[in-house]
């Protein structure tokens, strides 16, 4: 019996999660996980944890964390992820640096994967992703990214490959307290799961999220505190076949700011 990759979803952030993981154009402290792209308008040192838990099933519980720097000409970011348990688990390094063309940040991320299954051994692979955001205007920007674009393979004997997953979206800010999302996603071996979100800022500091999945159905909805240098977000999914999905995040933030050149 041989040993496969199971490359689970490492998007992360429970602010992401409240949002249906509608993350494409999203340029926050968890930009690392899920648009890389994002990463250049980070402009405070930050460090950044996560823990998502199903209840229903034991063994799958996901984590993560994050450190950003911002330097005069980008981001740079290192992370890392772990999934499951002592039977079966993922854990992923990651480094990213991202930084502002005009309108729109483009960044680079690199992954060391590790597959560890009890009695099986362990398999490894080096990943790249890409990505970007730009405003179009002050109510309208894009993003896109590509995960895995080099296919690193996990197993010589069968040509297995960690597949590639493109995702591409859009936001609209229609007034100063909403924001609208609409995503497409596409992993190589599955049909596009389509993902729409709503943000609402309850109060400067206090925020209320709800979105979903199409292909697999899947309901979502967050809540999210922000102070001057800490960030807590809470996120739930719930579908049928995992019933419900529990993410926590917190941010903490240096005030120091991104040093510019001066003129």
């Amino acid at each position: 019996m041989q040993l496969c990759a199971q490359s689970v979803n490492t998007l992360m952030g429970a602010r992401a999660t409240g949002l249906a993981f509608a993350s494409s154009t999203l340029s926050d402290e968890w930009s690392l996980f899920n648009n890389v792209g994002g990463l250049a308008k980070v402009d405070r040192f930050s460090g950044a944890f996560a823990y998502e838990a199903i209840p229903s099933l034991a063994g799958t519980r996901r984590m993560a964390a994050a450190l950003n720097t911002p330097f005069k000409f980008g981001t740079a970011g290192l992370g890392f992820f772990r999934f499951g348990d002592d039977l079966y688990s993922e854990q992923m390094i990651s480094g990213g640096f991202s930084n502002q063309f005009g309108i729109a940040s483009l960044g680079l991320k690199v992954n060391y994967i590790q597959y560890r299954a009890e009695s099986f051994g362990v398999k490894s692979a080096v990943s790249i992703n890409f990505g970007g955001l730009a405003e179009i205007t002050p109510k309208i920007s894009i993003g896109a990214y590509v995960t895995n674009i080099n296919q690193p393979k996990i197993s010589i004997q069968d040509n297995e490959r960690i597949p590639t997953r493109m995702a591409a979206g859009v936001n609209f800010k229609p007034t100063n307290k909403i924001l609208l999302f609409a995503e497409v996603e596409k992993d190589i071996n599955y049909e596009a799961t389509i993902k729409g979100a709503f943000e609402y800022t309850i109060h400067e500091k206090i925020f209320f999220r709800t979105g979903f999945n199409l292909h697999p159905n899947t309901g979502c909805f967050g809540l999210g505190f922000k102070a001057r240098r800490i960030k807590i977000d809470y996120g739930m999914m719930y579908n049928e076949a995992l019933s419900f999905v529990h993410q926590a995040s917190v941010i903490c933030r240096v005030e120091k700011k991104r040093k510019t050149d001066e003129h």
